[in-house]
């Protein structure tokens, strides 16, 4: 975090964030939620070790959550490698554009509120 002015200390702490209490800190081999760069035969297994990591970890919503607002390409966030969350986002982008619709009264009456 930076400094809010010149003349601050630099000991100032930086503001808790929900990483600090992620499962995945405490793994000694952080590659495994990178399972894209493992062999092609070992994917399945490293992204099940990665999830397994997940499961048990006490932020997965916000890392999830994260991972869903940047959108991060790669990796297991959350509990889900990237096919999921790119799946997840796309039902998420389905269910606004439904609630939209229904909101804006799907069957024109909305458009015709706003001619006078």
């Amino acid at each position: 975090m930076p400094r809010p002015s010149r003349h601050a200390p630099d000991t100032l702490s930086r503001a808790p964030h929900w990483s600090d209490q992620a499962a995945c800190r405490e793994t000694d081999d952080r590659s495994i939620f990178f399972p894209e760069d493992s062999p092609r035969g070992l994917v399945l297994l490293v992204t099940r070790e990665a999830k397994a990591v997940c499961a048990r970890c006490p932020v997965i919503e916000a890392c999830l959550q994260a991972a869903l607002e940047r959108p991060e390409p790669n990796g297991v966030w959350g509990g889900l490698d990237k096919d999921e969350r790119r799946a997840l986002r796309r039902r998420q982008q389905r269910r606004r554009r439904r609630r939209n619709r229904t909101q804006g009264g799907g069957d024109g009456t909305a458009a015709r509120a706003g001619t006078g």
